[in-house]
């Protein structure tokens, strides 16, 4: 597959990602199946890989997914050639997703995450989310701290804004960062985000790209998208993918799998080039997507 740098880190990355969360939150696979996911994912020459301390059940089961990924990667071999990036910043008390931007829990998360998987350093180290009870500059300061520490080898941010990009940009250099995209979200492009990304050789990893839930079933059953992808040869996940792609030659999505086949078709999609008229199709056909 095509690679793109990560950031200026001198380390490239597959034009498609594996997203790990689904593969340990409610409704996740048993072991062995999820496992086969991710080993399935680098034969396909996937060697970029997402996760997060509280891809999870709950508070009792942190790192769940971290643990999963690190385990499947060593089964298989040559796990040493996929980049892990993981996260810190939130919290799963009986289940529910919490902010948590102190810095003291980010040293301590990022510090589990690394005996999670098992690692001297964490290739990417992302912010999970702004919490409005802690000063962004502090969250960031402490990832910085990781940084320079050698603990952490490049940062990222999640569900941020320009404005915050920037700040983050005066205290650390910043790899990536990841946020929300799909046919329903497409504010970061709006915005200029992803241009400010591309102009700053900062990688954009889309997470949710297809919609997940019940909006991929909506794709799959919307008529224009199932046209054409009969045209290009390709599902309309397949499609959404390729059209997420042709956005900046520097993004890098990052959709989730529990099955082979949803890893596979991701990496079909990578190999699909659109012409300006087909984005043009594509964009027309979203406007008749429900919600």
């Amino acid at each position: 597959m095509e690679q793109v740098e990560l950031g200026r880190t001198g380390r490239w990355i597959t034009r498609i990602g594996l997203g790990g969360m689904h593969l340990s939150i409610q409704g996740r696979p048993e072991r062995e199946p999820a496992k086969r996911v991710v080993r399935r994912a680098v034969e396909l020459g996937v060697n970029f890989i997402d996760t997060a301390d509280v891809y999870c059940l709950g508070e009792g089961d942190l790192h769940h997914n971290e643990k999963l990924i690190r385990e499947a990667l060593d089964e298989y071999g040559g796990g040493d050639a996929v980049l892990i990036a993981t996260k810190g910043g939130m919290t799963r008390p009986e289940g529910r997703w919490e902010k948590n931007g102190r810095p003291r829990h980010l040293r301590a998360a990022c510090e589990r995450s690394m005996k999670a998987l098992r690692a001297e350093a964490i290739d990417l180290y992302q912010f999970h989310v702004p919490d409005p009870e802690v000063p962004f500059e502090d969250s960031v300061g402490e990832v910085s701290r990781l940084f320079a520490e050698g603990k952490v080898l490049a940062v990222g941010l999640s569900n941020v804004d320009v404005e915050q990009i920037q700040t983050a940009q005066d205290i650390v250099e910043i790899a990536s960062v990841q946020n929300r995209f799909n046919p329903w979200e497409r504010q970061d492009d709006e915005s200029g985000l992803i241009r400010y990304c591309d102009e700053s050789r900062i990688t954009y990893l889309p997470y949710s790209p297809v919609g997940g839930g019940r909006r991929v079933k909506l794709l799959r059953e919307h008529q224009r998208l199932k046209e054409i992808g009969g045209r290009l040869g390709a599902t309309p996940e397949e499609v959404v993918l390729a059209w997420i792609l042709s956005k900046s030659p520097r993004l890098v999505p990052i959709p989730s799998a529990t099955r082979l086949e949803s890893i596979e078709s991701s990496v079909r999609a990578e190999g699909i080039r659109l012409d300006p008229a087909d984005v043009e199709e594509i964009e027309d056909a979203f406007r008749s997507l429900s919600d």
